[in-house]
């Protein structure tokens, strides 16, 4: 492990200690390196043209507002190579949270999710993709791919 040292300005320290006491870090490092970890998988794949990635898009809509439900449904039955799973949460009597969990192309990921997150009725709408590698592996006669994560 190599060791880095870096200069912040006092505000900007505290501004960072209080970010790592509210996420529950128990040091600097541990901060910092997620932080790094994080900014350098965001600049992956924004430099990404192929390759893959896992991930969740998170939304809030009305499932009352003009079958917007069953359009959303409809989207993701037709994504369902991407689209690997669903868990739906109501919230009140009209508002629904969607989290999507998510696994394939990137640009075909990108496209669904800006597809989602920009219908009419749906607020709140985010994406958190991680670039991965895919391993294509052979057991018991069996094919099967392993999705991990770039380091």
């Amino acid at each position: 492990m190599e060791r880095l040292t870096i200069s912040l300005d006092s505000e900007l320290a505290e501004q960072f200690d209080q970010y790592l006491k509210a996420h529950g870090y128990k040091n600097r490092s541990e901060g910092m390196r997620d932080l790094i970890r994080d900014k350098l998988e965001q600049q992956s794949l924004e430099k990404s043209i192929g390759g893959d990635c896992i991930g969740s898009m998170t939304y809030v809509y009305n499932h009352q507002e003009r079958e917007l439900a069953a359009k959303l449904a409809q989207a993701q039955h037709a994504n369902h190579n991407i689209a690997v799973s669903t868990l739906r949460v109501p919230l009140d009597h009209d508002h629904c949270m969607e989290t999507v969990m998510l696994n394939g192309d990137t640009n075909k990921i990108r496209e669904f999710c800006n597809d989602i997150i920009a219908r009419p009725g749906i607020r709140h709408g985010k994406a958190y993709l991680v670039p991965v590698e895919v391993e294509h592996y052979h057991h018991e006669g069996k094919a099967h791919i392993h999705s991990t994560p770039k380091t």
